[in-house]
């Protein structure tokens, strides 16, 4: 069960409860009917959507992330419908960035959908970019992981974990502290960069909880960066598996379904160790949204029916991540068990509320090239 509690234990898996007070606005939507569980798209909807021949997505990693290409493959093997994903690597910001670029274009580079960090959410409805929608199975989507006029919904959510290449490094690093340690000069990296990527704003906030800081004071973590970034420890590039593999960034700081996710695709070729750290456990949940100026304004409603069903919900699962209707599906005993299983322990991990990651992503933003003084070049 999703609560307003701001410092939680999570019992089921990834956790059963998630903070977050959010913020409703723009103009309300038209309802859809609810279904209690599974999501069976209408036929007219998946007609309509077949006819205009396609869907594009944007900064949807293919590798490892939430096995998002599994379910990329699965939505266009049960309809027909191709993907076109641009930027894979993206950040947050990117992808509402080229929506904007693209409101006049109905061309490729032109994104249907979106998938970014909560604290996005707020600006883009603001910005009047996206289109409500309500998905079949919204009742079961907790009313605090959603905006009530359907602009936004969240969709998954994970910890950020240190993953540690240990065919390079020999002592993985336990918690915060450790990656001041010289033994890791020259190793350790965020999965993004820090004035743009809602992945790498929360590492410097997780940071900050480990370092003194508080939900509302995020300057312990900037500080933290600048100490690991004047011992040379820290590797200003955005890290990856690819990274991480070649020993370039051996140690990334990363959602713990990245580096699962790594740590299987690697298995038998790269020894790769996810430790959650003992203090500063941080857990951030990503949302989903339609363009206001989709090309495929259709396929982006079958999209989103397709992964707020049983089935694409147990797919992100599968991938580490915890589906936004893990307690519904709970509950009807429509998890998939093995998956489940698979999950990791992230007890005590803090969640932040909306008002509090907006206040802390500008914070960080901001402070970043003043306190810490190193630009991450984009890819």
């Amino acid at each position: 069960m999703l609560t307003t509690t701001r410092t939680l234990s999570r019992t089921l898996a990834l956790g059963a409860a998630l903070v977050l007070i959010v913020s409703a606005c723009g103009a309300a939507a038209t309802p859809k009917p609810s279904a209690a569980t599974g999501g069976t798209a209408d036929p007219a909807l998946v007609t309509a959507a077949k006819a205009e021949g396609g869907l594009t997505t944007i900064a949807l990693p293919n590798a490892g992330w939430c096995d998002y290409q599994k379910l990329m493959d699965g939505f266009t093997a049960k309809y027909g419908i191709p993907i076109s994903d641009l930027n894979p690597d993206g950040s947050s910001q990117q992808e509402v960035d080229a929506i904007k670029a693209n409101k006049d274009n109905k061309g490729p580079q032109a994104p249907d959908v979106i998938d970014v960090g909560l604290g996005f959410g707020p600006t883009a409805i603001a910005d009047g970019i996206l289109a409500p929608y309500k998905v079949l199975t919204w009742d079961s989507i907790p009313d605090a992981a959603k905006n009530a006029d359907g602009y936004w919904y969240g969709d998954y959510y994970g910890v950020l974990s240190f993953e540690t290449n240990t065919d390079v490094v020999k002592n993985v690093p336990a918690d915060w502290a450790d990656l001041l340690k010289p033994e890791y000069k020259g190793q350790v990296a965020l999965s993004g960069n820090p004035v743009k990527s809602n992945q790498a704003i929360s590492g410097v906030w997780a940071a900050a909880l480990a370092s003194g800081g508080s939900a509302d004071n995020v300057q312990p973590g900037l500080d933290f960066f600048k100490k690991l970034n004047d011992a040379g420890n820290y590797v200003p590039v955005i890290a990856g598996q690819a990274t991480v593999v070649a020993g370039e960034t051996p140690i990334r700081i990363t959602w713990t379904y990245n580096g699962l996710g790594d740590k299987d695709a690697q298995a038998g070729k790269t020894n790769i160790t996810v430790a959650v750290p003992t203090s500063g456990r941080f857990g951030g949940m990503y949302i989903q949204a339609i363009s206001a100026f989709a090309p495929h304004p259709n396929a982006a409603k079958l999209w989103m029916e397709y992964i707020y069903s049983d089935e694409g919900q147990n797919i992100w699962l599968g991938g580490y991540c915890n589906p936004i209707r893990y307690d519904a599906m709970a509950k009807a005993g429509t998890l998939d068990p093995t998956a489940k299983a698979k999950m990791p322990d992230t007890t005590g991990a803090f969640l932040p509320t909306l008002d509090q990651i907006t206040k802390a992503t500008t914070a960080i933003a901001a402070g970043w090239p003043t306190t810490v003084g190193v630009v991450v070049p984009d890819k």
